[in-house]
């Protein structure tokens, strides 16, 4: 089984930065599509974004396009989130998941993810 260990999330204004890790354990990262959602209170896990095996295709939710970008080092079994122009709706817990083996990148119910890693606390303050 998988693990997988978030960081680089904390505090910070509206319209500065965050880079977010992913840091998986095992050999096989490379062969899997791996992808970002997020939490907040009292609301729906949501897709964030999504990343193929390769890195080749990426994909975003509407409410981050522009903003974010998705990147994998799978020579360190380390995915990221690159976040600009961070806003007060993006305040959430951000959870890493491995999708399927050479998976689309568009996939975003979260049924479809079986390894989650523990999350990190992003909080963006007005």
């Amino acid at each position: 089984q998988v693990q997988l260990v978030e960081s680089g999330g904390g505090l910070v204004q509206a319209g500065g930065s965050l880079r977010l890790s992913c840091a998986a354990s095992g050999r096989t990262f490379s062969t899997y599509s791996m992808a970002w959602f997020r939490q907040a209170p009292g609301k729906e896990r949501e897709f964030v974004a999504g990343i193929t095996w390769n890195g080749g295709r990426t994909y975003f939710a509407d409410s981050v396009k522009g903003r974010f970008t998705i990147s994998r080092d799978n020579a360190k079994n380390t995915m990221y989130l690159q976040m600009n122009s961070l806003k007060p709706e993006d305040t959430a817990s951000y959870y890493c998941a491995r999708g399927a083996q050479f998976g689309a990148v568009e996939t975003v119910n979260p049924s479809f993810f079986g390894s989650w890693g523990q999350g990190t606390q992003v909080t963006v303050s007005s």
